[in-house]
């Protein structure tokens, strides 16, 4: 019997991602680039509510503009629950309710962790019962990051950033979170860091195809201890980012100059994220950027993937 058979519906809450270390290899002749990065999940999360139905819908709220989130086949969720219906001949179809917290197109994985989420979703509201590693098969064949929204914590990514395998982290670690209103495209920040690489008359294999994740980062993590992960942060794509928004630059040098410890760009942008000592000084980091008439987040990591809530 599904879950649904009782309650009418399946709730799932999946977190957003930093990435705290992202390395880019060469492109591929396919167009892909090798990756190479540390996820950490954090506590800002995408609600994900499916109910039965006999066809396929998706509604969207907690956007400003309803227009920013496709309704249609383009939505990552909605083509999660058809991918979960055909791999299980599953004949009827399901109504996706997002809920959205994670910035859209904010370099955070938001339409990722509505995916893992609709899988986890439909595979309870079904009944289906599929195993942990065939719903991560499942994630892989939508995106790079949706097989870690599945499982979240902190994990390294490696291939298309698919590939994945935990990460030990100690303790917690408290950002603060600057998104911006005007996203950024990451197909855009991809193809800029290539025509950025090629004026610096880069090679073919220069940068590498395939890379590893630098053992000081790993050692940061271990360790538990911010200021040593600080030194560590590193993200290939920030160069492109701010190429194009250079107003980013200004914002991690706000927070620095209000006491976090060391500011990035999360993935391709345009959300910045500041790392702070603790929870008390990501507060007062958090007071001096409103002041500036930003609107940051404080959140911590990490925190667990794709969970059903009661």
């Amino acid at each position: 019997m599904s879950l649904a058979a009782s309650t009418g519906s399946v709730h799932v809450r999946a977190p957003g991602k930093i990435n705290v270390y992202l390395g880019v290899g060469g492109r591929h002749e396919d167009g892909y680039h090798s990756l190479a990065t540390v996820f950490q999940a954090v506590s800002l999360y995408e609600d994900v509510i499916a109910r039965p139905a006999d066809d396929f819908s998706v509604t969207v709220s907690g956007v400003e503009d309803n227009g920013e989130v496709p309704l249609d086949d383009r939505n990552l969720a909605m083509r999660a629950a058809k991918l979960l219906a055909t791999a299980v001949e599953h004949r009827g179809g399901v109504a996706l309710e997002i809920r959205k917290s994670v910035p859209v197109a904010g370099g955070m994985g938001g339409g990722s962790a509505d995916a893992a989420a609709a899988l986890v979703a439909c595979d309870a509201l079904w009944g289906t019962g599929l195993s942990p590693a065939r719903l991560h098969d499942l994630a892989a064949r939508l995106g790079a990051d949706v097989p870690f929204a599945l499982h979240g914590g902190t994990a390294v990514g490696t291939g298309r950033g698919d590939q994945l395998n935990p990460a030990l982290a100690r303790g917690r670690f408290d950002w603060i979170l600057v998104p911006n209103e005007r996203g950024l495209s990451t197909p855009v920040v991809y193809e800029r860091l290539d025509l950025l690489r090629e004026e610096q008359g880069a090679l073919a294999d220069d940068p590498p195809l395939s890379l590893d994740v630098p053992i000081p980062v790993l050692q940061a993590l271990r360790s538990g201890d911010p200021m040593q992960l600080a030194d560590a942060l590193e993200n290939d794509l920030q160069v492109a980012a701010l190429h194009e928004r250079p107003d980013l630059a200004e914002t991690i040098r706000q927070g620095v100059a209000a006491g976090a410890l060391q500011g990035i760009v999360s993935g391709s942008g345009p959300t910045v994220a500041l790392l702070c000592a603790d929870p008390e000084t990501a507060q007062d980091v958090q007071s001096a950027l409103r002041e500036t008439g930003l609107d940051p987040l404080h959140v911590h990591g990490p925190v667990p993937g794709a969970r059903i809530i009661a």
